[in-house]
């Protein structure tokens, strides 16, 4: 394959260990991360025929390939939170799309860690955290960072985040597609027509040219990955270095993207472990481990390998190295607010089944997310839902509302298209799973069924969001509110009180009361929305757009365009101060 890196080249690399200053004699690795976006594992090493990978296929065949690595979200600010605290979103309340979350004092990103412990460290250039990088995060983090700038004979840490294979380049057509593509060799280029899609989209030419292009771009950041290979061969440290490869979540396409399916969530990941640095039987040639990993995994296993102390704040676990915990039955994922929709689901993934638990059901798979729908493949499938003329394995993703509960059996559903909720075989496993995310959110303290309004605002008053669920009495509480929250997804009586104290819990029983009205007079404002919009009271949304609060204008200005009824009331917010407003109410206004 032409645009490999040589054998040759690839294995003669000189071998000087790296060794930090005072420490034991055990020589430190650097450690190369390649990153990519919205790639799942449809890279040739993964089996995938259309793929043309040589170079990472080069790092799997050298290395480990991971079965069954995932991201924490379907996207990438709440993924590439998890990836750089070693904790999860939902505990830090930096689950939401592009939010600001600002972190306790006790968590730093996890580089910091590894310069305390002699490491230079560099980012070229990708953050998106969801909250602001201290500057003692990175030694350089700018375009043109490099490991190639460190002190003499230090090891280096070194992310180099290749944006190519983005969503937003899979939709572009023509001279901005040839020029992502411009390094592809003819027998590189896939024809769209002799493409097997996935069968929940519909198989005409806007969805087979959508996945060629996302093919080809795979190919070239192959290309890419392979000049980052090429720059540590050249310096000789290809032995001295651990090289890992990953993508950021599952492919930018509908019902991958943004969700907790297979499709969304499952994510190559590829390391090579010189072999100095192996332990036991890690890091074999051409091995493949099937163990469950999340990303929250990441930062305690570059830790260490590093030799750093792992923090005892961290969620995950160490899958590399000498210090190894154990492996886990269960990894787990979360979507919240989705640019400028919310929703609230979380997943529970085993080896074999997936659990999804969808926390506001009344609400669609595929809500009106602008960036999203510049897609070609989701116009398509809006234009088809339109005209009743959906394959039938989109009417899920596209239908009107979610049920409660979903179960997969991934190995003989891989599509993921058949919900085993209401299997009396499979019983057992949906009570078992559904356990697991109970016992998971209240172990990880999950915000998620806390309105962003409420979280933003107690967030600033407590120092921190990750403060609002550790508190005494946080147990007890989240028990109740996850209590209610059930009750209302399976339509269980509620009853709305306002001399309950705590606003999250009033806005879930504003949600399912029989009868909202008392709630319009609440104090807290999300409440007061909700109850609006489930009487489609649209001068109380209409009085509710006037806040100061960019999270309250967001939320009524949600319900006003679900209801239908916008229009001219959220026409002056096109200009909104805030980004997602507008975008609600330019989706309102049919712009």
């Amino acid at each position: 394959m032409p645009n490999s890196i040589s054998r040759r080249g690839f294995l003669a690399a000189g071998t000087a260990p790296l060794v930090l200053t005072g420490a034991p004699s055990r020589p430190r690795p650097n450690i190369l991360w390649i990153s990519c976006e919205d790639t799942g594992p449809e890279i040739g090493c993964y089996g995938d025929r259309n793929s043309i990978t040589p170079n990472i296929d080069r790092i799997a065949s050298e290395g480990v390939r991971y079965s069954h690595a995932y991201s924490v979200a379907g996207v990438c600010a709440p993924s590439r939170s998890a990836i750089i605290t070693g904790m999860y979103p939902s505990t830090l309340g930096s689950q939401y799309m592009r939010c600001r979350a600002p972190l306790p004092d006790f968590v730093r990103c996890f580089p910091e860690y590894l310069r305390d412990a002699g490491y230079y460290c560099t980012n070229s250039v990708k953050t998106d955290y969801n909250f602001e990088p201290p500057k003692s995060a990175w030694d350089e983090l700018h375009r043109t960072a490099h490991w190639k700038n460190r002190p003499k004979d230090k090891p280096f840490f070194s992310v180099f985040n290749l944006e190519i294979t983005h969503e937003s380049r899979v939709r572009m057509r023509g001279a901005e597609h040839e020029k992502n593509v411009a390094r592809l060799k003819a027998s590189e280029r896939r024809d769209p027509k002799s493409i097997t899609l996935p069968p929940y989209y519909p198989d005409g030419e806007p969805a087979h040219r959508d996945w060629a292009n996302y093919l080809e771009l795979i190919t070239a950041m192959d290309y890419q990955a392979g000049d980052r290979l090429r720059e540590i061969e050249q310096a000789g440290l290809l032995e001295d270095t651990m090289v890992f490869f990953w993508g950021d979540h599952g492919v930018g396409l509908p019902r991958g993207k943004r969700w907790l399916y297979e499709s969304g969530t499952h994510v190559p990941l590829v390391i090579r472990i010189p072999k100095k640095f192996r332990t036991a039987s890690q890091g074999a040639p051409a091995s493949v481990d099937s163990q469950l990993l999340s990303f929250v995994d990441l930062a305690p296993t570059v830790l260490n390998l590093a030799g750093a102390e792992i923090p005892k704040h961290m969620q995950g676990r160490a899958f590399l190295g000498p210090k190894l915990t154990p492996e886990r039955k269960y990894i787990y994922g979360i979507r919240d607010r989705m640019d400028e929709r919310n929703d609230c689901v979380r997943m529970v993934r085993g080896q074999r089944y997936r659990y999804l638990r969808n926390y506001v059901p009344h609400k669609p798979y595929a809500q009106e997310i602008s960036y999203m729908n510049v897609g070609p493949t989701q116009q398509e499938l809006r234009r088809l839902k339109a005209e009743g003329k959906l394959p039938d394995a989109a009417r899920l993703y596209m239908s009107d509302t979610k049920p409660p509960e979903e179960l997969y059996d991934v190995e003989r559903d891989p599509h993921e298209l058949r919900n085993l909720t209401d299997s009396r075989e499979h019983r057992g496993v949906l009570v078992e799973m559904r356990m697991a995310q109970e016992r998971w959110a209240l172990r990880t303290r999950d915000l998620g069924l806390i309105p962003e309004a409420i979280v933003d605002a107690r967030g600033k008053e407590y120092g921190s969001r990750y403060a609002i669920l550790h508190k005494p009495g946080s147990e007890e509480y989240i028990r109740r509110l996850r209590s209610v929250a059930d009750d209302v997804n399976h339509k269980r009586p509620v009853t709305y009180t306002r001399e309950e104290p705590d606003p999250a819990i009033r806005y879930w029983t504003a949600l399912g009361a029989a009868d909202p009205a008392l709630a319009l007079q609440d104090s807290e404002a999300v409440v007061r929305i909700v109850a609006a919009e489930r009487l489609k009271n649209i001068d109380a949304l209409a009085r509710e757009m006037k806040s100061t609060n960019e999270w309250v204008r967001h939320q009524a200005a949600l319900a006003l365009d679900e209801l239908g009824s916008g229009a001219e009331i959220l026409k002056p917010y096109v200009g909104d101060p805030s980004d997602y407003v507008q975008r609600v109410a330019r989706h309102a206004c049919g712009m």
